[in-house]
């Protein structure tokens, strides 16, 4: 018997799972509307390929929207759908957390220096 109790937690992995994914959605929750080329100049580590991979696996669950104008050179806009408005609260939870346990982690290796 399969086991349901994580299910929408696997289901959550695996439209979140990637190192990029949460801070790619975490530029278009602060910033509402990002050309292609904004985002990869706020994500300096990511190449071309992966932010395209990303945007498209996000496009497929939903969770960003591709706008695309007709015009030479092409304009292409990605923005949160009203579904993926959704996990703004979780992406604000993961920063709090984030920074919390950064300070949490630096606190620590001072007490071990220390000693």
């Amino acid at each position: 018997m399969e086991d349901k109790t994580c299910h929408g937690v696997e289901v959550a992995i695996d439209a979140m799972a990637g190192k990029w994914k949460p801070i790619i959605l975490f530029h278009l929750m602060e910033n509402k509307v990002m050309r292609f080329n904004e985002l990869k100049r706020s994500i300096p580590n990511i190449t071309q390929k992966m932010l395209t991979s990303q945007l498209r696996e996000l496009e497929y669950h939903h969770i960003v929207h591709r706008k695309v104008y007709p015009q030479v050179p092409p304009k292409v806009e990605y923005s949160l759908t009203d579904y993926g408005q959704s996990i703004i609260p979780i992406l604000k939870s993961m920063q709090k957390w984030g920074t919390s346990h950064f300070e949490h982690l630096n606190k620590n290796d001072k007490e071990q220096a220390r000693e």
